[in-house]
């Protein structure tokens, strides 16, 4: 007598392999490392934070990333600011491989609710 056992079907996943994603940790943590260069500046420094505050608040954007890019860090930064705030997006200098973004967001002014 013959007992016919079926295969498990293929996983639809690919296999694990982590190497990659540790190698995206690791570049994440040099991002955090400059974000966390540029928030101790913005905390610590009245002058510098006003500066940054002045040229965003008047459109100047390359002089924000000129500003931010003053403190040795070495990822790629955009910036975007409104009326409310600066965002601040990190990613991998140019050149590194593209595997991860920290994004930072600041307030510097709160409106009112309407109708208050």
């Amino acid at each position: 007598m013959f007992v016919h056992f079926s295969r498990m079907p293929a996983s639809p996943y690919p296999p694990i392999d982590p190497a990659l994603f540790s190698q995206s940790a690791a570049t994440a943590q040099a991002l955090m490392n400059d974000a966390a260069a540029v928030l101790k500046k913005l905390a610590e420094s009245r002058s510098f934070a006003a500066s940054v505050m002045s040229a965003a608040q008047e459109g100047k954007t390359e002089e924000v990333k000129r500003l931010i890019r003053s403190l040795g860090i070495r990822s790629k930064t955009d910036v975007y600011f409104n009326p409310d705030g600066i965002r601040l997006t990190l990613s991998p200098p140019p050149g590194a491989f593209p595997c991860c973004q920290l994004v930072v967001g600041l307030r510097w002014n709160v409106f009112p609710p309407f109708g208050g």
